[in-house]
């Protein structure tokens, strides 16, 4: 049992901070990081409060993301294409790992686009937002290069869309088998937090989190990073809980990464949080004792719950971030064999556009199924195959490479 004062830093790459299991090793934080490393800030709406509140952690692995310009891309392509134009190919490499960037115009069709057209309010998205595509090159020929990954979203010559090289500066980082505890402080509710929070990996690659156990947390984990694992997570404590909440964030994730196998057993504001148009994460094969899907705004999109056990499941729904920020969830948030105790229905308009699935949840609902509007499938989760839809549709894509 190590008692810990200070911020772990992990800058490098290649490093693995490993113990002998969450019952041998224990990594006892003493502090909060507010007191190792002062940061205030304010909400959205004007409230002061620590920036730990939503971001940081003790075992804090930092990184940058280094990208330069490849060349302009000049073809229009839709959603599902895998062949692009450039401008020139030179500096493209087949296997390379490139990033797909564009930026929203004055009219936010970009921000539309990823709603589905239906975006709701965003009288506060002032700052056009930009979006990022990574995938590796399959082909070149003349000016035209073959992705691996098909296109998310449509790119438009009035987005500005741009090849650039991905070059993480930190990856190949994990933390496993250990314990993460605090001291047991009573919760004082949303936003008092000064930052007893576990892990934060901000702007890296390829890392993961396997076997870990954290307790009596403000929040668990912030995973800013891409193409990340979180494997066999447990959190729980004894905090004295304010309206039923031990804690502020139990996961937030990045882009493209995955969380499974993981038991939440105590109660967070938000569970598992998507933002900021973070897309392509899996969260699947884990349970919780009241698990909210956080979608907290600015566009969130085609991520992907299934075969959750959510608990009560009365707040599902539950979801945060300000006002005309858009609505919580964009285009073709995906849920699928979501086992509670409670009905679950349709959100609220306001939750996202029509263009979401729900598939596999205990209902008295009838199912909708419209290919240009909502698709509700009325199926008890238990006799819903297969129960992971990410594990199949993995496996039949990986079953349709060549040799």
């Amino acid at each position: 049992r190590y008692l810990i004062s200070d911020i772990l830093w992990i800058k490098n790459s290649n490093i693995v901070l490993r113990g002998e299991g969450a019952q041998q090793t224990v990594l006892h934080f003493t502090r909060d990081l507010e007191d190792v490393l002062p940061n205030m800030g304010n909400t959205t709406s004007g409230k002061i409060v620590s920036n730990y509140s939503w971001s940081g952690g003790f075992l804090w692995v930092k990184g940058r993301t280094k990208s330069e310009t490849i060349s302009a891309i000049v073809s229009e392509n839709k959603r599902g294409d895998r062949l692009l134009t450039l401008k020139k190919t030179s500096g493209v490499r087949i296997g390379q790992r490139v990033q797909i960037t564009m930026k929203d115009d004055s009219k936010k069709t970009l921000l539309s686009h990823l709603y589905s057209e239906d975006s709701g309010g965003t009288k506060k998205i002032i700052k056009p937002i930009t979006v990022s595509f990574i995938s590796r090159v399959t082909a070149i020929s003349g000016n035209n290069v073959t992705l691996e990954r098909p296109l998310r979203w449509d790119i438009k010559k009035s987005w500005k869309p741009t090849l650039k090289t991905f070059q993480p500066s930190v990856s190949e980082v994990g933390i496993e088998e250990l314990a993460i505890t605090f001291p047991v402080k009573p919760y004082k509710g949303h936003f008092t937090e000064r930052g007893m929070n576990a892990i934060a990996m901000k702007n890296v690659s390829d890392c993961w989190v396997r076997n870990v156990s954290i307790s009596n947390c403000d929040s668990g984990i912030f995973l800013s990073g891409t193409f990340c694992t979180i494997d066999g997570l447990r959190i729980d404590g004894s905090r004295k809980a304010t309206k039923g909440d031990t804690g502020h964030h139990g996961v937030t994730a990045g882009n493209d990464c995955i969380l499974t196998n993981f038991d939440i057993r105590t109660k967070f504001i938000h569970g598992i949080t998507v933002t900021n148009q973070q897309a392509g994460n899996v969260f699947k094969n884990g349970k919780g004792i009241n698990l909210s899907f956080d979608h907290h705004k600015k566009a969130p999109y085609e991520n992907l719950f299934c075969n959750i056990d959510v608990g009560n499941g009365g707040q599902i729904w539950r979801c945060g971030g300000g006002k005309e920020l858009g609505k919580n969830c964009g285009a073709r948030g995906t849920f699928w064999c979501i086992h509670s105790k409670s009905d679950i229905n349709w959100p609220p308009s306001k939750f996202g556009p029509d263009s979401i699935n729900i598939v596999g949840v205990k209902t008295r609902t009838t199912s909708t199924t419209a290919l240009q509007g909502k698709w509700f499938e009325a199926i008890p989760p238990q006799k819903l195959e297969p129960a992971d839809l990410h594990a199949a549709q993995l496996a039949r894509r990986l079953a349709q490479r060549p040799a």
